[in-house]
């Protein structure tokens, strides 16, 4: 499934115009009875921090933007990349791609969807003044000046985007990205309804004020208690669309998050609590749901302040923790043990195990001890320091395992820190902090998606790393015309993390949760789990 999913990104590039025949929307089956009521609930796991696509960074976010907001290509169950606004796109040489918009799509306010708006939007998140947090995701498409613009060093009006008419859009790139279409189906390439924005500034994206080209519209927004969506009628395949109203809690607890599963008020969860995961699938088998994903959950470390600027703390930390406990016994789902920031099922990636991923436990641990000895800690000096993770009962787990670890194997001493979302986030992006529980998921199936995150320019983990070698590797890898060249240049990227161990990864996901029967069209097999909404339904 996942080479044949980057054998299409390929192919995307290859020259021929493509357009697909995938289903669109929800395709409901014959024979399968719908419900009266077709109203989904859905656990988000945390209240979002916004829902403006140029200012979001978290999977939270993610979701409900999915469904507010179109963009040129989207996904199908399978996760293959299939057309959004645009009907068609062409290239003759990766480097110039040309989207044929449909003539149908409009916002939510009944104002066509243009190739300008696409223009206003490409060029509103690479603006400094946005101040996205995912600029530097426009920079590796290799969009045409958006460094420069990101820089500071040249206004937004050169970037290389532009439309020859109102559904023709016209995309230059600095040097070919044979995947570059794949990477349009990322939220911060969303486009918004420049009227809108212009108008209300950061309060466009109240309920009253918010205008959309999805498949849904924002009816009702109470924090920390609900976001309710309700069907987009202006949307161009709405007549597909089955739901009505779509509903996202923010739970952070799993157990309250499962009661009310159990209890008929959530139609699917967003996690399942650990250690209910054995029983749960004994007692309701026919809604646990566990899936692979396209995802590492890891450690990352501020090297810029002490004393994880000493690669010898980093690597002795990172040594400790047993990878195999934290996935087969605390996580127990499924999840594999981690010795890359790039997951092992990513497409054309091909790894070479790092030297301690070879090691038994009791010889990581002893080296890490040789480590931090060297270092200057031991008994008379002992390593203090805080970690960081945003709140949820699951890395709680994780962290107070890991401190139990450190302190048995190194005589470490662990504070463990909590935020919610909202201010993990803000922590984690400014560097106040020494270790912080950090995940990432592919934001398209090739590993530039993963080793992308840890180049100095990336505000969400390469900043606190910053390393020149590192970016060298990736920017040589990036622009290499051979996908040979390009997957040795992944794994020499690979290797020096292990060596320089700006991260420690834990586990690779996979996605557990409780899943409703009734719910119909539910994506199992889209390895970035891509949920949208309009290919839902609800069964009798």
């Amino acid at each position: 499934m996942y080479k044949n999913k980057i054998t299409q990104a390929l192919l995307l590039g290859a020259g021929l115009a493509m357009a697909s025949t995938a289903t669109l929307a929800a395709d409901v089956p014959t024979g399968v009875k719908l419900a009266d009521k077709q109203e989904l609930v859905r656990g988000n796991g945390t209240e979002v921090a916004t829902i403006d696509p140029h200012k979001s960074q978290g999977v939270p976010e993610s979701h409900v933007i999915r469904d507010l907001l179109e963009g040129l290509v989207s996904q199908d169950a399978d996760g293959n990349t299939i057309p959004g606004v645009a009907e068609r796109w062409e290239t003759s040489d990766n480097q110039t791609y040309t989207f044929y918009l449909r003539k149908d799509a409009k916002w939510s306010n009944g104002d066509p969807v243009t190739a300008g708006d696409f223009v206003y939007s490409f060029q509103r998140a690479v603006d400094p003044n946005t101040a996205s947090p995912y600029s530097w995701y426009m920079e590796y498409t290799k969009m045409k000046n958006a460094k420069a613009i990101i820089a500071g060093e040249a206004d937004k009006s050169t970037l290389g985007v532009k439309a020859l008419d109102d559904h023709t859009l016209v995309v230059e790139l600095d040097s070919p990205v044979p995947y570059f279409v794949m990477m349009m189906g990322h939220t911060t390439t969303k486009p918004v309804h420049q009227a809108t924005v212009e108008k209300y500034g950061d309060q466009w994206t109240k309920p009253e004020h918010y205008v959309g080209n999805g498949a849904f519209v924002v009816d009702r927004w109470v924090v920390n208690e609900r976001l309710v969506l309700k069907r987009n009628e202006q949307y161009w395949n709405n007549d597909k669309t089955v739901l009505d109203k779509v509903t996202f809690l923010p739970i952070e607890n799993q157990v309250s998050e499962m009661n009310r599963f159990l209890a008929g008020e959530i139609d699917f969860t967003n996690e399942l609590p650990l250690e209910h995961y054995k029983r749960l699938s004994k007692e309701h088998p026919e809604s646990v749901s566990v899936v692979g994903n396209l995802c590492t959950y890891y450690y990352l470390f501020n090297t810029k302040k002490a004393p994880f600027d000493d690669v010898r703390v980093r690597q002795a930390i990172s040594y400790t923790i047993d990878r195999n406990i934290v996935a087969n016994a605390i996580m127990g789902q499924g999840q594999k043990p981690a010795y890359f920031l790039t997951p092992e099922i990513t497409a054309g990636f091909e790894p070479e195990m790092p030297m301690y991923g070879k090691m038994t436990q009791k010889e990581r641990n002893a080296e890490a001890q040789r480590l931090l000895e060297e270092a200057g800690y031991g008994k008379d000096n002992p390593l203090n320091f805080s970690l960081l993770y945003n709140t949820s009962e699951n890395h709680k787990k994780v962290a107070v395992a890991l401190g139990s670890m450190w302190k048995k194997s190194l005589g470490v001493n662990v504070t463990l820190e909590n935020q919610e979302w909202k201010t993990y986030l803000s922590t984690k992006d400014s560097g106040d902090f020494q270790v912080a529980r950090a995940g990432w998921c592919g934001d398209y199936n090739e590993a530039s998606s993963f080793l992308t995150l840890m180049k100095s320019g990336n505000t969400t983990g390469g900043i606190h790393y910053d390393s020149k070698a590192y970016d060298d590797l990736m920017e040589k890898a990036i622009t290499s015309k051979s996908e040979a060249e390009r997957k040795a240049l992944y794994a020499e990227a690979e290797k020096l993390m292990a060596k320089d161990m700006p991260i420690a990864p834990i586990y690779q996901y996979v996605k557990s949760r409780l899943l409703s029967p009734k719910v119909g069209g539910f994506p199992a097999n889209n390895p970035e789990e891509k949920i949208y909404s309009k290919d839902l339904y609800i069964i009798e």
